[in-house]
């Protein structure tokens, strides 16, 4: 399988691009900044410089030549001014998703954020409102593209933790409660969760929250 991750020098689409090349898939990474590259290609993967903040939709379709599949990890640092989080948590999913389109890669991976419904939530501080409604506004616009078969995988709080193998997933396609969570959960395991889900079609036309738990990925994908 070629598989294109948008964010491609993340901490989560490192992890990914490991695993995926691991056992033998053609991993290209979206980045940014030249100087990624080169961890791009140690983790295994190809690497294609892109600003999905100023690229052309048939630029970024140009760069899914071939895939079939693509997985949206990019995000803004905490540092982003309001500006910089809507281009790159709703404009640039948004590309990448008319992107796909035009290609003809049908299958779509949205990294959110378990706290997505809280945008409008008065206790949780203007920077991070901002970046959830435009986490929300991607969502929403991934749920009317009857042209993708997406998923949308929304993890809680992201550690460094060594990755257990085991988490706690819930589905249903609604944004869920308003009330803010801070489950933890390893970047290991979201990158394992997020191979899973390639290998599994039916889990199209659903979200997901991801936090630490107990049950062994495979069986929580498959219950």
């Amino acid at each position: 399988m070629r598989i294109v991750i948008a964010g491609g020098h993340g901490k989560v689409a490192l992890r990914l691009t490991r695993l995926l090349a691991g056992r033998g898939d053609a991993v290209v990474g979206i980045v940014r900044n030249p100087g990624h590259v080169g961890d791009v290609r140690q983790a295994g993967g190809e690497a294609v410089v892109l600003d999905l903040e100023r690229a052309t939709v048939e630029e970024v379709a140009a760069a899914l030549a071939g895939a079939e599949a693509a997985v949206f990890a990019a995000g803004s640092g905490d540092g982003a001014d309001a500006a910089r989080k809507d281009a790159v948590n709703r404009a640039a999913p948004v590309l990448l998703m008319d992107a796909a389109e035009q290609a003809g890669v049908r299958r779509f991976l949205h990294v959110s954020s378990i706290n997505v419904g809280c945008a409008d939530n008065p206790d949780i501080g203007e920077g991070y409102a901002t970046y959830l409604r435009a986490k929300r506004a991607a969502e929403r616009e991934i749920m009317t593209r009857d042209g993708l078969d997406w998923t949308l995988l929304r993890p809680g709080v992201l550690t460094d933790d060594p990755g257990t193998g085991t988490v706690l997933l819930t589905v249903g396609q609604t944004v869920g409660s308003a009330v803010p969570r801070f489950d933890p959960v390893p970047r290991d395991d979201v990158a394992a969760v997020l191979a899973a889900l390639l290998d599994r079609p039916y889990t199209a036309g659903r979200a997901y929250v991801l936090v630490g738990g107990r049950t062994p990925i495979d069986q929580a994908l498959t219950a």
